[in-house]
């Protein structure tokens, strides 16, 4: 365990689907949500609906952060690659559908914060930006991210498995860890607005930096601190979170 990001070498081919998918969503959430913007709460939308469109959101954000890890994983697998890799993939992405349950039930929530006095949205958005700079600080964000960063230990336990379920524990224990790293990180949506198409642009750049530059661990703390700041700043500059400051509905 070295810390440093997981390389992958002889190209990125096993990555190569996940990145299509990857590519897929974010044209599919642009082209379908795009114009959502920081529209508060649920969007309107019901569980399984939200559900839907939060699993593709996930898989546009997650899945460029998780190619270099899943190609390691896919040189392990030496029969029915394809289809065992998308196990792999889909069992990964369940673990950030099943998140989604928690993100409904927030979303719904705050939602209701966009017809309270305007303090009261800002108040709730300096408590967003507050827990997402503390966690981003913590050791169990270290921990999880490491685990991201270096993933040989990971490989080894995968390749303990035994049995056919071998991939979708493997899948499934690997979004463990993503979701650990990442939650708060996602929590942000709920200030900026669940479908801010630039809110998720920088998300998935700070995600994707953690997780793959070589001072990935400081981005994590820059991120912390910087977080930190806007859960202060935003009481002068409610702009600064429009999904829960009234601001949501006319884009950035």
């Amino acid at each position: 365990m070295t810390g440093r990001p997981a390389a992958v070498r002889g190209g990125a081919g096993p990555a190569g689907p996940l990145l299509v998918a990857a590519a897929a969503a974010w044209v599919w959430t642009a082209t379908r949500w795009g114009g959502m913007q920081t529209m508060p709460g649920t969007m309107g939308l019901g569980l399984p609906a939200f559900l839907a469109v939060w699993t593709l959101m996930m898989a546009a954000m997650m899945l460029p952060a998780t190619a270099p890890v899943a190609s390691l994983y896919a040189r392990t697998v030496t029969l029915h690659r394809a289809a065992r890799m998308a196990v792999f993939t889909v069992a990964y992405l369940l673990v950030w559908a099943a998140a989604g349950l928690p993100a409904y039930g927030l979303a719904a929530g705050l939602g209701r914060v966009v017809g309270l006095p305007a303090v009261a949205g800002t108040a709730v958005a300096a408590a967003v930006f507050a827990v997402n700079g503390v966690y981003q600080l913590t050791p169990l964000k270290d921990r999880c991210l490491a685990r991201c960063r270096s993933p040989i230990g990971l490989m080894m336990r995968y390749a303990s498995y035994p049995g056919r379920t071998r991939d979708l524990r493997a899948g499934a224990h690997h979004g463990a860890f993503c979701l650990g790293c990442c939650w708060s990180l996602m929590v942000l949506l709920a200030a900026f607005g669940v479908m801010n198409l630039w809110a998720m642009v920088v998300l998935t750049a700070v995600i994707t930096m953690e997780k793959l530059a070589p001072a990935g661990r400081l981005v994590a703390r820059a991120v912390g601190i910087a977080s930190l700041t806007l859960a202060v700043a935003v009481f002068w500059v409610p702009a600064l979170a429009p999904g829960l400051t009234g601001g949501g509905t006319s884009g950035m």
